[in-house]
């Protein structure tokens, strides 16, 4: 076999939050042009069938940092914290003197009971990776800062609430009232949490927005490394609501570039009872109706061309100082936004304009070429990124903890066997309205995605599954859930279901080759001695 490829450098994670695949123009938008997105991917390859294990922030996420499903982590929701031996990409990383640091959000919650019992202070040093899911925070930015005294602390302690004052953006709260904010006509503000005013160009000027700041402190933290391997998650707040966006970005789309929505006629529209009450939260009423889809989208989108211009300006900087060819790119985003499709607003129910999510990769070296600008349809899952950043540093894997799987043998033109189904799970006990309109006992809201080559297959607690034919109706709009015609379907999808559950790795703390080795001795005993432990001999 050849020899395999030197190992790249350093590692640039980018992720979005609550972006959608279909609103890139690599990945099919007629209208939003995202030339620098387009860009990485025809430098590397575009995979059209990624899923997230996760629908929302906190759980997404972890299972990106973990390279486990939720169900592993266990980190349901957000503000879950993550259980304190669960490992993350800097435990992996760190130890072989790649500096792992995080320049935005991660939404990682400190696990401040765990520490109590193990005697920790949950403020010391000792624990701040810890607390960071184990990034180095060079600048830590989650944004959602609320006027409320429960977002005090979080407000006060962002860098961002400080670079504001500094330039002159003051007030108790500067990233509502100026990032997250619009000007009335007679000088009142008017703020970005209402939908209403998503028409409206932020106060802040572009180059001070969330963006933008955040991009410059990516190009910063690179700036300083000298030489020393590095892993960069760069990870934009934005397009995650409030759906606002500074001037020129708020104007560049009007009513003509909204896609109409996907939905089903009322009368055609599955009865699910989930899905039913998940149409009844005030998000889905509000977007299930074209005034708000109106006012909201071309915001969003104008949010998703200020991420892909400054995207340009980071690309053209990796370009100039050499990083272009010694490091490997992930783009992704965490979830995606219904934005009204299915009658539905937010991103929890598992279809595909929330589960389904971009997931760009770009590998400098020569082995890579074969497959440069290719669209790759195998099922990709977020829990991929890790295993994938181990094998392009060269570094061990960790088979007995990892539940993903490298994307390199596919970036190098190899056709290794590869899974039948991708996973995603929610977990609604946290969506109060849902789950009492239901009368479900907290611990029975789980839903939880079976994605195989033609079909999707959803299983809930208490209720029937649901099943979709993505082959003959992709837009998902045909529920044949309790359709006795496709009994086998279902049938073979819970059989997936199970075959997933029993696979979870749940022996974590040994590695496969520590058992094998510890199985020998036990066996065959140390090379050239006797057996210590003799069971069974005659």
């Amino acid at each position: 076999m050849p020899n395999p490829p030197k190992p790249v450098r350093n590692v640039l994670y980018i992720m979005c939050d609550q972006l959608r695949r279909d609103y890139l123009s690599c990945y099919g938008h007629p209208h939003l042009h995202t030339p620098n997105i387009d860009r990485l991917a025809a430098a590397g390859v575009r995979f059209s069938r990624a899923y997230t294990q996760g629908t929302i922030c906190g759980p997404s996420r972890m299972s990106a940092y973990t390279g486990r499903y939720v169900s592993s982590h266990q980190v349901a929701w957000n503000a879950v914290p993550l259980p304190l031996d669960e490992l993350t990409l800097g435990d992996y990383l760190r130890p072989h003197g790649i500096r792992t640091a995080l320049v935005g959000k991660t939404h990682a919650t400190p696990n401040l009971d765990g520490l109590r019992r193990l005697a920790l202070d949950p403020d010391g040093d000792q624990v701040r990776g810890l607390n960071e899911v184990g990034f180095e925070p060079y600048l830590r930015h989650d944004g959602i800062y609320p006027d409320d005294p429960l977002f005090d602390d979080k407000r006060e302690s962002a860098p961002y609430t400080h670079y504001l004052r500094s330039h002159g953006f003051g007030g108790r709260n500067p990233w509502h009232d100026w990032a997250n904010a619009a000007e009335g006509e007679n000088g009142d503000l008017l703020s970005g949490w209402h939908m209403r005013h998503a028409n409206l160009p932020a106060r802040i000027p572009e180059r001070h927005s969330e963006t933008a700041f955040t991009t410059d402190r990516a190009i910063d933290f690179i700036n300083e490394q000298n030489g020393q391997s590095w892993c960069l998650h760069l990870s934009f707040i934005k397009p995650h609501w409030p759906y606002i966006v500074p001037s020129p970005y708020h104007a560049l789309y009007g009513t003509k570039s909204i896609l109409e929505p996907v939905r089903a006629a009322p009368e055609n529209a599955s009865k699910h009872p989930v899905y039913n009450a998940f149409r009844q939260h005030e998000e889905s009423v509000n977007f299930s109706r074209d005034a708000v889809r109106q006012n909201v989208i071309p915001a969003y989108m104008g949010l998703v061309k200020q991420i892909d211009d400054h995207l340009g300006r980071l690309f053209d900087f990796l370009q100039s100082n050499g990083h272009w060819e010694d490091t490997l790119i992930v783009f992704t985003s965490d979830h995606g936004d219904f934005l009204g499709d299915h009658y539905l607003g937010e991103k929890e129910f598992l279809l595909e304009q929330a589960v389904g999510v971009p997931l760009i990769v770009r590998d400098p070296r020569a082995a890579a070429d074969i497959t440069r600008g290719s669209v790759d349809e195998r099922l990709a899952e977020t829990i991929d990124a890790l295993p994938t950043f181990l094998e392009a540093l060269g570094l061990p894997g960790a088979e007995h903890r990892l539940e993903g799987r490298s994307l390199i043998p596919l970036l190098h033109g190899e056709r290794p066997e590869w899974r039948r189904y991708a996973i995603s799970e929610y977990d609604y006990a946290f969506q109060a309205p849902a789950r009492e309109r239901l009368g479900r006992p907290i611990d029975r809201c789980r839903m939880t995605m079976v994605r195989s080559e033609r079909w999707k297959y959803l299983a809930y607690d208490g209720f029937r599954p649901q099943l979709f034919d993505l082959s003959n109706d992709p837009q998902e709009l045909r529920d044949l859930g309790d359709d006795p015609a496709h009994a086998a379907v279902r049938e073979e999808h819970a059989g997936y279901l199970f075959e997933w559950l029993r696979g979870l790795k749940r022996r974590t703390t040994i590695s496969h080759r520590e058992i094998d080795e510890r199985g020998q001795r036990f066996r065959y005993g140390e090379p050239d001695t006797e057996k210590a432990v003799q069971i069974g001999v005659w």
